[in-house]
C-alpha cells in the first residue's frame, strides 16, 4: 500500500494556494495518487429573509457559472499525467473539506495557511485551523507559500518533532516511512522542559543534564518500538522555538508532527501544534 493512495488538494485559486500546486504535484506523482481538487463556493449572505428578495439582489447562478468556469481553467495543465477529479460544492468551506475528505477515504489533505494583517505571522486561517482540529487524516500546511522559493517538492531531510508520549510512536513510524519513500535523512527533535519546571533539589545545570538523558533514553525505547534509527536533536525550552531551529539548522524539506483529536488527552507537543506550523520554516504534516 502506498503512503498516500488519494490525496484531496483544497484550491481557492489564491497565490498561496498557486505555490502550493508544486508540492502537490510531487506527492501525487510520487505515490501515483488519485488527486481530487475542491474548490468551496460561500456565496455571499442575502439582505432579504425571503428567498425572493435575496434572488432579486444576488444572482447565484450567475456567482455559480462564473465560479465553475474560473475552477475548471485553474491550474488545467500543472497535473497533467495524473488522475484528477475537480469538485465544486457549495457552503463551509471547513466543514466540506473535512467532510469529503472522510467520506472518500482521503490520505492527505494539503492545503497552504492564510493569515493577514499586521500580525499575519501569528496567524492561520480560519478554514485550515477549523480543518487541523477536525480532520481525521494527516494535513499538509506551508506558511505563505506566495512567499516561499520555488521547490520541486522532493524531500531530502524530514525533522519529525516528538514529545515522550507513546502517541508519538506511530508519529515516527509514519515519518520513518515517508523518510524511505524519498530516501531522505530523519531527525527526531524533543524540546526538553526549562529548567524551572523541574524539581528544586537539582542545580540548573545538572537538571538540564538529567532531562536530556532522560528524554534521550526514552525516544531511543520509543525507536526501539517504532523500528527506526533516526539522529535525536535536543534543545531547552520552547516547543515551537525548539522545532524551528532544529530544522533550520539542518535545513529541514519537512516538519511532522503528531497533532491528536479534540477528543483524546493532549500531550505537550500537541498543544503547540499550530505554533510549530506557523513558525516552521519549512511545510509540516500534521497526523
Amino acid at each position: 500500500m502506498e503512503t498516500f493512495e488519494k490525496i484531496l488538494f483544497p484550491v481557492d485559486m489564491s497565490d498561496n494556494c498557486t505555490a502550493t500546486a508544486p508540492f502537490v504535484e510531487t506527492l501525487a506523482k510520487k505515490f501515483s495518487a488519485e488527486l481530487t481538487l475542491l474548490h468551496v463556493l460561500e456565496l455571499p449572505p442575502g439582505y432579504f429573509t425571503d428567498l425572493y428578495g435575496y434572488t432579486a439582489l444576488v444572482d447565484t447562478t450567475a456567482i455559480r457559472e462564473a465560479r465553475q468556469s474560473e475552477f475548471e481553467g485553474y491550474l488545467k495543465d500543472r497535473f497533467a499525467g495524473l488522475r484528477v477529479q475537480r469538485v465544486l460544492e457549495e457552503g463551509d468551506a471547513a466543514r466540506l473539506i473535512t467532510q469529503y475528505a472522510e467520506e472518500h477515504g482521503t490520505d492527505l489533505i494539503m492545503m497552504p495557511t492564510h493569515g493577514y494583517g499586521v500580525f499575519r505571522s501569528l496567524l492561520l486561517g480560519s478554514v485550515t485551523a477549523k480543518v487541523l482540529h477536525d480532520a481525521l487524516c494527516p494535513v499538509w500546511t506551508a506558511v505563505h507559500m506566495e512567499e516561499a522559493p520555488p521547490a520541486s517538492g522532493f524531500f531530502e531531510r524530514i525533522m519529525c518533532a516528538v514529545d515522550l508520549t507513546d502517541s508519538s510512536i506511530a508519529t515516527v513510524r509514519f515519518a520513518s516511512r515517508l523518510a524511505r519513500d524519498f530516501n531522505a535523512k530523519l531527525w527526531l527533535v524533543h524540546a526538553v522542559p526549562g529548567a524551572e519546571a523541574g524539581p528544586e533539589r537539582f542545580f540548573e545545570a545538572d537538571l538540564q543534564k538529567f532531562l536530556e538523558e532522560e528524554a534521550r533514553e526514552t525516544i531511543s525505547k520509543m525507536q526501539k518500538t517504532a523500528g527506526t534509527a533516526a539522529q535525536i536533536c535536543l534543545g531547552a525550552g520552547d516547543v515551537a522555538h525548539v522545532v524551528h531551529e532544529a530544522a533550520t539548522h539542518h535545513n529541514a524539506d519537512l516538519v511532522v508532527v503528531g497533532r491528536g483529536h479534540a477528543t483524546r488527552t493532549l500531550g505537550r507537543l500537541r498543544t503547540n501544534v499550530y505554533s510549530i506550523i506557523r513558525q516552521s520554516p519549512c511545510p509540516v504534516i500534521s497526523i
